[in-house]
């Protein structure tokens, strides 16, 4: 086991060794993945709205909480989006089987939602695009923020324009609960940069997306280490109506919703079939047709250079964070 090299607001939260956060991923997200970051010395999130009903939801909590021996792992959930499972009901089986970390994204969340969590002793996280919203969420209650920047891969909402490390810096002067950032990061380096600035944690997502543990088809991760930096690009940055920006992987899907979106087009009905989740799900992720489906992933592609596991990569990340900071002391004029 790695001996921690820092010690911040968020890993004390948390009770992790590594203010590594690894948030919540579409049909990604499950066991497995949380597990072994969790395992590894971060914090993983399960996705509830991976989860066909509650029942599945609830039986993927088991299967985290055997694969992680015990140790505290989270749930994500959305605020904003529509699902068949009341967001209250995914909360609160969550909290049943013992969990007290939860990422939410989308909307600012409710009192009352955040008041369920507190009140059963647990934290809560949200996960914002703008900073603007950060300050929302502080002044609603929550425990700490999580701020993504253009680079994320994903959904970034509104922020087309804001870099992650920027907004940081900018958080560090308004906020005063502990805050991570994500979008880009991808190696210690930023890692330090990011505390540097103020930060208390990072968020990765992309960088993580071909572990050994994820649980999806090799030539879906073939095709993440073949990438390069310059293989994502931004759809829907100009149609909030669809979404807003969504940041993915340059496939043949990506490059025909550009194209239609070039000629005009801009109802949901004129994407359904692109953009509908199951084509990520069923054809990408399980089949391996990485041409299929919106694909959502960052700049931080460049940055994978083989399948290894989630506990190498983030071993990988802490001995570069601390060739890092010796580097800056070796720059020290003192």
């Amino acid at each position: 086991m790695m001996t921690p090299l820092f010690d911040t607001r968020i890993t004390r939260l948390l009770g992790i060794r590594h203010p590594v956060l690894a948030g919540g991923l579409m049909w990604l997200a499950d066991a497995p993945y949380v597990a072994a970051v969790v395992r590894a010395g971060g914090m993983g999130f399960i996705t509830s709205r991976s989860s066909a009903d509650l029942p599945a939801f609830e039986a993927e909590l088991a299967r985290c909480h055997a694969l992680t021996g015990g140790l505290p792992f989270g749930v994500n959930v959305s605020t904003s989006r529509h699902t068949q499972v009341p967001l209250m009901d995914y909360v609160d089986a969550a909290l049943a089987a013992g969990v007290r970390h939860f990422e939410t994204a989308g909307r600012a969340p409710a009192d009352d939602l955040i008041r369920r969590i507190k009140d059963a002793g647990g934290v809560v996280l949200h996960k914002v695009p703008l900073l603007r919203h950060a300050v929302t969420a502080q002044r609603l209650g929550v425990d700490a923020v999580v701020i993504v920047g253009m680079e994320c891969g994903g959904h970034p909402g509104a922020n087309t324009d804001m870099p992650a490390m920027v907004a940081g810096a900018l958080a560090a002067r308004r906020l005063t609960v502990p805050f991570a950032i994500g979008g880009g990061i991808g190696t210690g380096g930023q890692i330090v940069a990011a505390l540097a600035v103020g930060a208390d944690a990072v968020m990765i997502g992309t960088r993580f997306l071909a572990g050994a543990e994820v649980t999806a088809h090799p030539r879906y991760k073939e095709r993440l280490v073949a990438a390069g930096e310059d293989d994502s690009v931004v759809c829907f940055a100009a149609n909030p109506a669809l979404g807003g920006a969504w940041r993915v992987l340059d496939n043949a899907t990506a490059r025909e919703v550009r194209a239609r979106e070039a000629a005009g087009m801009t109802e949901h009905a004129q994407f359904a079939e692109l953009t509908r989740g199951t084509e990520q799900r069923d054809r990408a992720y399980a089949q391996g047709d990485v041409e299929a489906g919106m694909l959502s992933a960052g700049a931080a592609m460049g940055f994978i250079e083989r399948v290894e596991p989630i506990g190498e990569i983030m071993a990988q990340l802490m001995d570069e964070a601390r060739a890092a900071m010796a580097r800056l002391s070796s720059l020290s004029a003192g």
